[in-house]
C-alpha cells in the first residue's frame, strides 16, 4: 500500500487531528491547486478543474478542524479517482 493511500485512509478513518500538511498532502496528489492569498489572510483556496466547488482552509494552526477534512474527502470523493497502484 502506497503512503498516501495509508495516508488517505488514516484520514478518512479519523478526520480530527489532521495536520495541515497531511490534508494539503492529499488534495495536491488528487489534482487540486492551492492559492495562496496575497493580503495577509491565514486561508489557503483549493481548487480543482473538475469541481464547481472551491475548498478554503486555514493554514495557521497545528490541526485543521473536522469539518474543513469532512469537505476535503467529500469533493476527493465527488472525482471518483483511484489510487495510481490500484486496477480499474
Amino acid at each position: 500500500m502506497s503512503q498516501i493511500k495509508k495516508l488517505y485512509k488514516k484520514i478518512k478513518e479519523n478526520p480530527k487531528n489532521v495536520r495541515f500538511e497531511e490534508i494539503d498532502k492529499i488534495l495536491k496528489y488528487f489534482g487540486f491547486e492551492a492559492r495562496e492569498p496575497g493580503s495577509g489572510s491565514s486561508h489557503i483556496t483549493y481548487s480543482h478543474a473538475d469541481l464547481e466547488d472551491i475548498l478554503t482552509i486555514p493554514k495557521g494552526r497545528p490541526h485543521i478542524k473536522a469539518v474543513y477534512v469532512k469537505k476535503a474527502l467529500k469533493l476527493i470523493e465527488l472525482l471518483d479517482v483511484k489510487f495510481e497502484d490500484e486496477e480499474e
